[in-house]
C-alpha cells in the first residue's frame, strides 16, 4: 500500500499517524507540509475527496486562525495557501481516500 501523509514532526498526533503507517507495512511519501506546503487547488482537492470543508481543516488553536473563525472557505484556503500552520495535520492519503487523521483511527478507515 502508498500513502502520503502532510506531516509535521513536531506534532505527536502526526508522528503517531507516521508510525501507524509503517506498522501497517505502507510505502509512505512525507511530505513536511511546513516546509513543501500543498498547493491552494491542491489543499481544496484534498478536503473535498476527504469530505470535509476548509472550515474543518482549519488549525482553530493558532492565534492567526481566530480572524478566519467566520471567513469563507474561499479565504480560509487562500490563509492556508499563504500561511501552511493554518492547515491541520496529519493528513493521509491512499488508494482508498483522504482522511484528517484527528483521531488517529480515522486513518485506519483508509487502509
Amino acid at each position: 500500500m502508498r500513502a502520503t501523509i502532510w506531516h509535521n514532526p513536531k506534532c505527536s498526533t502526526s508522528r503517531n499517524a507516521l508510525a501507524l503507517l509503517k506498522e501497517e507495512g505502507a510505502d509512505v511519501t512525507v511530505i513536511e507540509y511546513l516546509k513543501t506546503p500543498p498547493m491552494r487547488a491542491e489543499l481544496a482537492a484534498l478536503y473535498a475527496e476527504a469530505g470535509i470543508t476548509p472550515r474543518q481543516g482549519l488549525r482553530t488553536k493558532q492565534d492567526e486562525a481566530k480572524p478566519l473563525l467566520n471567513a469563507s472557505d474561499d479565504a480560509i484556503l487562500d490563509a492556508m495557501a499563504a500561511n501552511p500552520i493554518l492547515i491541520e495535520r496529519p493528513l493521509v492519503k491512499t488508494a482508498k481516500g483522504v482522511r484528517l487523521g484527528r483521531p488517529i483511527e480515522k486513518v485506519r478507515e483508509i487502509l
